[in-house]
């Protein structure tokens, strides 16, 4: 396994960065565009490993991909509802999206398929999902309640789904996205609460720049009648605002100011919340006409945050957390432990490792402030947050090293050279 020194680095930050595409935003605009009519062209798109696997599943489905990485742009040719396909078997990797909307897409088809991922997708919940579908008309099962899924697809038929949404936002956002092709209206009744809300006001929006409407009541219910999307002929995804996350900390890690560019200042992802933690443990944030700038704070202050909206930069906020003269509580993220990793588990694991203090939680964890990091090499479980959240560390403790780097390229595969270029 390769790994990666992190240098220190001995100066106030003084840099602008660019990041990715946002991946979340992409995959839902590549399904949305697959179910329209016609061609529709992302720009701005990532083209991370979680992408990768969507666009190939689309391929092997029949869809007309065509991938500029040059130009950062992906067109779709949609078939206005219909999958060309009748049967196949899909590898999704690790990738959570595409397995959780891919499910819902293939019960608007007609034929038979296998959804499959990696030794971990297989251990990721779906059967909330499989469940809400059924009810829905579909015929589809998973074993255990994950992957792989097989589905037997005939067309949705709609009518009303009573959904078990605590353990994943994304399967709200896949009936969502898929209702306007059931034969009938879809309405969803959450029958708990829902995390990562964002990720449905995220998909909410994106419907809605595709031509339809949802209605909702709050996070409690959504309805969706029967339509059809229309190509925006061209749809610009934002730079990933979890990706930027780390940038941002590491201002509030090194001290000085990074930039991080064309984050807008309505931005439809949750996670620019992040910025709201920055400010409560003393940094200055500021939007500028060309993106968002954040400069650390001459002694960083703990914090006690409900991250059950954000919980993809938990792990950034426990790596700034060490700095901090208090301690920080991280609260809210039970799901965590079901992402690419145990995240509560492998986080507390590796700061124990540098020497940090940290108490675990059943929904996150206590982190201390540390006045003595012990060197050492650090384990990403094969989780790219694990290992960009623990490189940030590295900028300022000398002796920490990140194994397995490449496991970056699921979301952000320049993340290293990118964070090289703040020095």
């Amino acid at each position: 396994m390769s790994t990666v020194t992190v240098q220190p680095i001995a100066h106030p930050l003084s840099a602008s960065v660019t990041v990715p595409g946002s991946k979340s935003l992409t995959n839902r605009a590549l399904l949305l565009a697959a179910l329209a009519e016609g061609p529709t062209r992302i720009t701005d798109a990532s083209f991370a490993d979680d992408v990768h696997h969507f666009t190939a599943a689309l391929g092997s489905l029949g869809f007309e991909i065509e991938q500029d990485t040059a130009r950062r742009a992906i067109t779709v040719s949609g078939h206005g509802g219909r999958i060309p396909a009748r049967h196949g078997s899909l590898f999704v990797g690790n990738a959570g999206t595409a397995a959780r909307f891919l499910t819902a897409f293939l019960t608007l088809g007609h034929g038979e398929w296998v959804l499959d991922g990696d030794s971990r997708m297989r251990e990721r919940p779906i059967g909330d999902l499989v469940e809400a579908l059924t009810q829905l008309g579909a015929t589809l099962e998973a074993t255990g309640g994950c992957p792989p899924v097989r589905i037997s697809a005939s067309g949705l038929h709609g009518g009303v789904a009573r959904v078990r949404a605590s353990m994943s936002s994304q399967f709200v956002s896949a009936l969502l996205m898929v209702a306007p092709y059931a034969r009938r209206p879809v309405e969803l009744e959450l029958t708990t609460a829902l995390g990562s809300r964002p990720y449905v006001d995220m998909t909410v929006a994106i419907m809605r720049a595709f031509g339809v409407d949802v209605r909702r009541q709050e996070y409690r219910s959504f309805a969706v009648a029967p339509s059809r999307y229309r190509s925006p002929s061209t749809y610009a995804i934002e730079p990933d605002a979890s990706a930027a996350s780390y940038f941002f900390a590491a201002s509030a890690i090194c001290g000085g100011t990074v930039q991080v560019r064309h984050i807008p200042r309505r931005s439809l992802q949750g996670d620019v919340a992040f910025l709201d933690l920055l400010r409560d443990m003393g940094c200055e944030v500021s939007h500028t006409a060309d993106g968002v700038r954040v400069s650390g704070a001459s002694a960083l202050r703990g914090v006690d945050a409900d991250m059950g909206d954000i919980p993809d930069t938990a792990q950034t906020l426990a790596a700034i957390a060490p700095f901090a003269t208090t301690p920080t509580r991280i609260r809210g993220i039970a799901t965590a432990r079901v992402k690419e990793t145990d995240r509560i588990r492998a986080t507390c694991t590796e700061l124990r490792r540098l020497g940090v203090r940290v108490e675990e939680h059943t929904d996150g964890m206590t982190v201390f402030p540390c006045e003595r990091f012990a060197p050492a090499a650090v384990r990403t479980y094969g989780d790219h947050r694990m290992a960009m959240a623990f490189a940030l560390i590295g900028l300022r403790v000398p002796g920490v090293r990140v194994d397995d780097p490449s496991c970056v390229s699921k979301t952000f595969p320049g993340f290293f050279d990118v964070l090289g270029a703040l020095r």
